[in-house]
């Protein structure tokens, strides 16, 4: 029994950490558009492929174990779907190069990715 609660409790925290991920990757695309685009400011470090990779990595990694232990826990697949969209939009982001299209891709897929981590978590709390 005490097992199973440590595995529920990090599935939670994987759920929470996707949450706060998502929340920073927005900030960043935000500023970086606004740093680069306006002021011009930071282009090497804020638009680097590297960190959009690195994240689209983290996010794949955590939001693809939490949401998949989360259908196997309380068989609801809509968050997985969701958040699958989300990551799937952050990877066209990347695909599609610096600028708006980019920001909006981006934007859009880390808000999906953190409705399916709450959808996650309220269903957790509901099975």
């Amino acid at each position: 029994m005490a097992m199973r609660s440590a595995l529920f409790s990090i599935r939670d925290r994987l759920d929470r950490a996707g949450i706060v991920l998502s929340g920073l990757c927005a900030v960043h695309c935000i500023l970086g558009v606004i740093l680069v685009g306006i002021l011009g400011l930071g282009g090497e470090v804020l638009l680097s492929p590297a960190i959009h990779r690195f994240g689209l990595a983290l996010a794949l990694v955590v939001g693809l174990v939490s949401l998949g232990f989360g259908v196997m826990r309380h068989g609801r697949v809509a968050p997985l779907i969701v958040g699958g969209l989300g990551l799937a939009l952050m990877a066209m982001a990347i695909a599609v190069g610096h600028g708006l299209p980019e920001a909006v891709l981006t934007v859009l897929g880390v808000a999906l990715v953190a409705i399916a981590h709450i959808a996650n978590l309220r269903s957790h709390a509901h099975s």
